[in-house]
């Protein structure tokens, strides 16, 4: 039981690589509560079966995240561990992309995490400890045409992750990002046949991750057996960027 006796946080939590860290860190110990918008019947049954707290919040009302902060500190008396995991995606050409999509995409990736991250942190300063794990993307590393905006948001969360770290440390509170490839997602699931098997091609263990895989790095930086990694950037991908 890696993560008995602490209290994490994940924001969207009901689907895909949140869904899966929820069902991990619950595994292992850990009083688990999650954010969810629009997945109501997913998020009530995930809760269900494993004995989370779902917390409906829109990822773009300061005002709501920081009701559900102060919902889940009333409830748990802590917040340990801190999963930034929330995000959309509104891809398309630069030339192309509506100021909308843009400004969509930033404010739910990278502003919401800016809002939970200081919120969050906040109580974790008073104990002087924590885990912060941002959910990045390749795509914020190495750039993908088509996703200005998304590529964007996921590399300013590395930054982020690396500032919360440096400013944060003295303090016991850690701070990393996770920057997953291609995995297993309802996401993935809509690209057509042609760019899965060409991108699978591309990967050197060629297959896409799962969400578990990422859950099982998300609960290494999360327990004790990471008490002496902060601001670092972990790569979940198959190879496809180091062997590029």
């Amino acid at each position: 039981m890696k993560l008995a006796g602490k209290v994490a946080l994940i924001t969207g939590g009901s689907r895909g690589i949140g869904r899966a860290i929820v069902e991990k860190f619950a595994s292992e110990g850990a009083k688990v509560a999650f954010t969810y918008n629009s997945s109501e019947s997913e998020a009530l049954e995930l809760a269900r079966a494993t004995g989370a707290y779902a917390i409906r919040c829109s990822q773009n009302s300061p005002e709501e995240i920081s009701s559900a902060v102060e919902t889940i500190y009333k409830e748990f008396s802590s917040i340990d561990i801190l999963v930034n995991n929330a995000g959309i995606t509104k891809d398309g050409f630069l030339m192309m992309m509506p100021q909308s999509a843009w400004d969509d995409v930033i404010a739910t990736n990278l502003t919401g995490a800016f809002y939970w991250t200081k919120l969050v942190s906040k109580k974790m300063y008073a104990k002087r400890a924590g885990s912060i794990i941002f959910i990045s993307s390749v795509s914020g590393i190495a750039g993908v045409g088509g996703q200005a905006n998304y590529a964007a948001s996921k590399g300013g969360l590395c930054a982020l992750a690396r500032s919360v770290a440096a400013e944060l440390g003295a303090k016991g509170i850690r701070s990393n990002a996770i920057c997953p490839g291609f995995i297993d997602t309802a996401m993935t699931a809509k690209l057509p046949r042609d760019v899965v098997a060409k991108q699978k091609a591309n990967i050197p263990l060629g297959r896409f991750g799962k969400p578990e895989e990422v859950a099982e790095t998300a609960l290494f930086l999360a327990s004790d057996a990471s008490s002496y990694i902060t601001g670092q950037t972990i790569v979940i991908d198959g190879g496809l960027t180091g062997c590029a």
